[in-house]
């Protein structure tokens, strides 16, 4: 933990930046170790600051790293980072897509005439993009839990079930695997309503016959994991088998491209590629894929408008699909690690069409 704010100080003095003013909630937990809902740090050669309120100073006495100094402060918190700001002329970075319009305000009220304030948003995500080993055993555990629900709930049966049903008891199934909860509100959507990629569940009972989506993630001391798997209530049809197998061939295209290395946009084309060919190519109209770590969506991306190069360490999902509205859908997603010469697949359930009850 000590060592990511020497690593983000590095990038201040890229930026010329003498603090970063950390705001957001993942940040200062990715830089302190801290999970409460009210904080913040500040950052910089000499300084390692946090911040909170009375509620949490037993808890932060706990989980904050000793290389912090500590202030409680009742009213607003960045009055508390004034006193540790070193005199003189210096530049201060803020998250912008962190910090609210209001606290930017208060806080050009109370820093001291010589300190520039300075958009610096998105430095900290460049850290966290490249998972440390501890990082990525955790994503490891969550998803490894995530696909044991996921194989309970499968012995047990989706055709006469609801689909909210079903995504509660898949959430039940992951806390019985002991982690701390989903990761996002889990996705059930069967025949016709799986054409929706972000559907909610409803109070709808799953028919015989019709493929079923089931996207659905466990989160493990903070981290998260996430999956997508299709499966069939029974025979589906020659359609349904067309388009799964499309995307299958799709998605297998697309873990082949990931390596350190490679482009967002290379990756994302790898698979999109193959969808186009198989005639769908206006059917899938979502990126490949994202990065997965505290944050369920994060970077980097690999998307048609991407910009990401691949690092190794990265954890990206892989999840091309094929919507067909008033019909079905499919995705399969997988969790994967990069590495220099390809990657790892976190996800250890079988990607060929399963027929359930």
């Amino acid at each position: 933990m000590s060592d990511r704010p020497q690593r983000l100080v590095k990038q201040l003095e890229a930026e010329e930046l003498d603090l970063l003013l950390v705001t957001g909630l993942v940040n200062v937990r990715y830089l302190t170790g801290y999970t409460g809902s009210n904080g913040l740090a500040l950052v910089g050669p000499q300084t390692r600051l946090f911040v909170t309120d009375f509620r949490y100073v037993e808890q932060s006495a706990v989980e904050v790293d000793a290389s912090y100094e500590r202030k409680t402060d009742q009213l607003e918190l960045l009055d508390a980072i004034v006193d540790s700001l070193p005199s003189g002329q210096l530049r201060l970075g803020f998250d912008d897509a962190n910090l609210t319009v209001a606290q930017h305000a208060r806080l050009s009220e109370v820093v001291p005439d010589g300190v520039e304030l300075v958009r610096a948003g998105g430095l900290v995500e460049r850290l966290r993009v490249v998972k440390e080993p501890g990082e990525i055993e955790r994503v490891r555990v969550a998803t490894q839990a995530a696909d044991a629900a996921l194989t309970q709930l499968l012995e047990q049966g989706l055709a006469g079930r609801t689909e909210r049903e079903l995504a509660i008891a898949l959430e039940r199934a992951m806390s019985d695997q002991g982690v701390q909860r989903p990761s996002f509100e889990s996705i059930v959507a069967a025949g016709p309503h799986g054409a929706l990629p972000h559907a909610t569940p409803r109070e709808v009972e799953v028919d015989p016959g019709e493929l079923v989506v089931i996207d659905w993630g466990a989160e493990v001391d903070g981290y998260c994991s996430d999956c997508t798997r299709t499966v069939a209530t029974s025979e589906p049809g020659p359609e349904a088998r067309e388009v799964y197998a499309l995307v299958l061939e799709a998605q297998l295209a697309g873990v082949a491209a990931v390596r350190a290395g490679a482009g967002g946009r290379e990756v994302d084309a790898a698979a999109r590629a193959v969808i186009e060919a198989g005639g769908h190519g206006d059917d899938f109209g979502h990126g490949l894929g994202h990065g997965v770590g505290l944050e369920v969506h994060e970077g980097p991306r690999l998307s048609m408008r991407s910009d990401d190069e691949l690092q190794s360490g990265n954890i990206v999902t892989v999840e091309p699909g094929i919507y067909l509205a008033g019909k079905l859908g499919v995705r399969i997603e997988d969790l994967v690690v990069v590495g220099d010469g390809g990657c790892e697949i976190l996800t250890s359930l079988d990607k060929g069409l399963l027929i359930t009850g």
